[in-house]
């Protein structure tokens, strides 16, 4: 797990042909805004958030991402206990973003 600034975290993922974004809001944040082609599951629900990390591509680069940078970095954790090699944890979250946005 690595912890990336936001101008890091937006030019790796640019560069990385295997990144996936993961969103892990709740959908009620993710409406208000999110970074375009995230996938959203939310750490909030537990057991479910682990049971749909399971489903993912542990192959893959995973860049996430929540509110300010503290579920995130519980969400890389966690993941890296999993079995997933590379996530890569947005600092500040999405409340210091200045990239591209859906609202």
């Amino acid at each position: 797990m690595m912890n990336l600034s936001q101008e890091q975290w937006w030019e790796q993922y640019q560069n990385d042909t295997n990144a996936v974004i993961l969103d892990v809001r709740t959908e009620e944040e993710v409406e208000e805004k999110s970074i375009p082609n995230a996938i959203n599951i939310d750490i909030y629900k537990g057991q479910e958030f682990l049971d749909e990390l399971e489903k993912l591509d542990k192959n893959k680069n995973y860049y996430v991402y929540c509110k300010a940078g503290g579920r995130s970095n519980q969400a890389c954790l966690l993941m890296g206990q999993i079995g997933f090699e590379n996530t890569f944890n947005l600092l500040g979250g999405i409340t210091e973003w200045e990239g591209p946005v859906n609202e």
